[in-house]
């Protein structure tokens, strides 16, 4: 009995069509906006989930660490749990800086294990903020960033890249929701966002949890003038910024001067 050949040709069942840019995006959009709704709708319905996230963002607005270290400690083994949530919680909806979990998390689980704990949480909260950029796009965004901070971030991802994402988050003061919400609106990848992203902030969240062990008030000293440093820098830059754009005016409009008054 002949054995018919092996055809290498694809079968119509193996074929499928490429999901378009419009349906991932409005995929995105379905999941986020149904986790927003369950959250919503557990924070109406659940007393519980009320009082905790109360608790949560008074513990954060209070600015200090040690309440911070506390509030994570009464969660006994699910402090590390904690402490990813209130990373989460700072970045999307507590507009104060994630330095103070950092702080928080080297005094409660050490050097090591804080500063790894920091590189996750602020991994994860990037990755939050990334997402939501990506399904709702610019318009919900710049509700949430503002439109100046996303206009930067435009020209210097534009610039960088995602080596941007690294170069950001290695410098203390630059807003990290900022860079998060403004890569999310470009063409980067996630996964190049999200290794860009533990890189750069992987120093800092080390350092700082050394700095709170060993050193608290070099700690508050350090990032103190880190800063200064970052805004003095900003606003030079700003200022640069402005004086390129107004000396480049007049060099445009000179040619149409010339032209309107042609010599004799």
């Amino acid at each position: 009995m002949r054995i018919p050949p092996l055809s290498l040709r694809r079968q119509p069942y193996a074929t499928f069509e490429r999901i378009s840019p419009r349906t991932v995006r409005l995929t995105q959009l379905a999941i986020v906006l149904g986790l927003v709704a369950a959250a919503a709708l557990a924070y109406a319905l659940h007393d519980g989930v009320r009082a905790e996230l109360g608790r949560a963002l008074a513990v954060l607005t209070s600015g200090d660490g040690a309440a911070i270290g506390d509030y994570l400690l009464s969660y006994g083994v699910w402090a590390p749990v904690a402490s990813l949530f209130l990373m989460v919680v700072q970045a999307v909806a507590a507009p104060i800086p994630a330095v103070l979990v950092a702080f928080a998390n080297g005094l409660t689980f050490g050097v090591f294990w804080g500063g790894l704990l920091t590189v996750a949480g602020q991994t994860l909260a990037a990755m939050v903020c990334f997402g939501i950029a990506r399904a709702l796009g610019r318009g919900p965004v710049e509700a949430l960033a503002g439109k100046l901070g996303l206009t930067a971030a435009d020209r210097w991802f534009a610039q960088w890249g995602a080596r941007g994402v690294v170069l950001a988050r290695l410098v203390p003061g630059i807003s990290f929701d900022v860079v998060s919400y403004g890569a999310g609106l470009t063409g980067i990848g996630f996964g190049p966002f999200v290794v860009a992203t533990v890189v750069g902030v992987a120093p800092q969240a080390f350092l700082y949890a050394y700095l709170i062990r060993e050193a608290p008030q070099t700690a508050w000293v350090f990032y103190a003038v880190t800063w200064v440093a970052v805004a003095v820098i900003g606003l030079a830059a700003i200022i640069r910024v402005r004086r390129q754009a107004d000396n480049q005016v007049p060099h445009a409009a000179e040619p149409m001067t010339r032209a309107a008054c042609p010599s004799a």
